[in-house]
């Protein structure tokens, strides 16, 4: 572990990121996020990510230095997210971070993006050690995790197609929503009913911890269309049904997960992690059984650079200048996690 200052960076999709982590303490955490440059476009355009990383991340490391009160030459190691991501705005931060820790003979910690979100639990002021079982759930990745060892979680179960954020996100475009779509369908869900409509939750059997969320996007698609144009109100009943059958599984099977495993604590994670009744559900399902439950602020839910800088705190170093072949990976190793 490292005691003295870590400057992180992460660059993986729309948000430019940097942070400087002191053991468990976030001395600064920096996100200039992109979201109204995507925004015409439904969705992130991956060329438009990395050409806006290039301009922006040599501010954002600036920054995060001069809001901890630190200079480049109190950093002890710099850490990156290398993957998995949008291969052209992880580049950014890879180059970005090879060039500042080889300028000052510096180690690189390479950082897994989901290992991040598991260990955004571990800082202040949660401070929440192993064991735990941990729900990421984001636009591009949902899975549970048994940690035991924040260095090395193992897997419990994960989505067979999409993820619970992109379900969110496409749900949203299909009723109008505008992006990004998962908390416009949670301002439009707040005035609607949860029980107005019925939608399939998949993969339900107790013997299994995967997800699908295919299946709810589909038959919301065709729940519109039977309806034809549907009023304001009806809107915001199917987005509060649709959402329900979303986050509702989430909850269930990370406190089934801790149950069998007789792990008292549950923990959240990722974009979706935001989300209000995902945290309430479960919050009151770890009350019903008697966990305890780590939501970390919402600024650590969704993508930022202190979550990096303790993962860093348990993935290996890689020693100057042994990491100048070091590269970004777009996608995850089998397990969904790198060592």
């Amino acid at each position: 572990m490292i005691r003295g200052n870590v400057l992180a960076i992460e660059t993986s999709c729309d948000e430019t990121a940097a942070a400087v982590i002191h053991g468990r303490d976030i001395r600064s955490s920096v996100v200039a996020s992109q979201a109204t440059l995507h925004a015409p476009y439904g969705g992130v355009v991956p060329e438009v990510a990395a050409r806006h990383h290039l301009g922006t991340v040599n501010a954002v490391v600036d920054r995060a230095l001069a809001d901890a009160g630190i200079g480049f030459d109190d950093v002890e190691a710099i850490a990156v997210t290398q993957r998995p991501g949008l291969i052209g705005a992880l580049l950014v931060g890879v180059a970005t971070a090879k060039s500042l820790a080889y300028a000052r003979g510096l180690p690189l910690i390479s950082v897994d993006h989901i290992m991040g979100h598991i260990a955004a639990v571990w800082l202040a002021p949660l401070s929440v050690d192993p064991p735990f079982v941990s729900l990421i759930a984001s636009g591009g990745h949902t899975r549970l995790d048994l940690v035991r060892d924040l260095g090395s979680p193992e897997l419990l179960g994960q989505t067979i197609d999409d993820a619970a954020g992109e379900a969110l996100d496409k749900g949203a475009r299909m009723l109008g929503l505008e992006y990004p779509g998962g908390p416009a369908l949670e301002r439009l869900s707040a005035s609607g009913r949860r029980d107005a409509h019925e939608f399939p939750i998949a993969l339900g059997g107790a013997d299994t911890r995967d997800f699908s969320f295919a299946g709810v996007k589909t038959s919301l698609r065709y729940r519109i269309q039977d309806l034809g144009d549907p009023d304001d109100a009806t809107r915001a009943d199917l987005a509060a049904s649709y959402q329900e059958a979303i986050v509702r599984p989430l909850a269930d099977r990370l406190v089934d997960a801790a149950r069998e495993h007789g792990v008292q604590t549950v923990a959240i994670g990722g974009g979706v992690a935001a989300n209000g009744r995902l945290r309430e559900l479960v919050e009151e399902g770890a009350e019903r059984h008697g966990l305890a439950v780590a939501l970390p602020d919402r600024s650590l839910c969704t993508d930022n650079a202190a979550m990096i800088g303790a993962a860093a705190q348990f993935t290996p170093m890689t020693p100057w200048p042994d990491y100048l072949a070091v590269d970004a990976m777009p996608t995850a190793p089998p397990g969904g996690i790198a060592a």
